[in-house]
């Protein structure tokens, strides 16, 4: 037999353990929010639609739970910006220590009408 073939073939110690981890998400959650940076923007809600990846290391996130973060951000006033809102769901997410990382995606839905969105997508790490 081949030493490399032997090599590669020999099983892994049992002190290697698996890494696991869970990847939850939200998809397509539309909502009204006060966000732009134009004065009608900030007295008129306008749709957007909300994205979101989790990796988690520890059972229990649920896409409830992420629905719910999601909108108390979104709900807690104007914001002017599609990327602060996103960096802020970001890191309201990542404040849960069994959250490694989070993807973000923040559209508007009713800006152009030849478009069906415009919007940032942002991935934040736990250092």
């Amino acid at each position: 037999m081949n030493k490399l073939f032997a090599t590669v073939t020999a099983p892994l110690p049992r002190s290697a353990p698996a890494v696991l981890s869970t990847r939850c998400f939200v998809r397509d959650l539309v909502m009204d929010a006060l966000i732009g940076v134009y004065a009608h923007e900030r007295i008129k809600p306008q749709r957007i639609r909300l994205n979101l990846d989790l990796d988690v290391i520890a059972p229990g996130v649920t896409g409830e739970d992420m629905a719910s973060v999601v909108k108390g951000v979104v709900t807690d006033g104007h914001v002017t910006l599609v990327e602060t809102l996103a960096e802020r769901i970001a890191e309201r997410c990542l404040a849960d220590a069994r959250v490694t990382a989070a993807k973000v995606r923040v559209e508007k839905l009713d800006v152009f009408p030849d478009a069906a969105s415009v919007g940032v997508e942002i991935e934040r790490a736990r250092a």
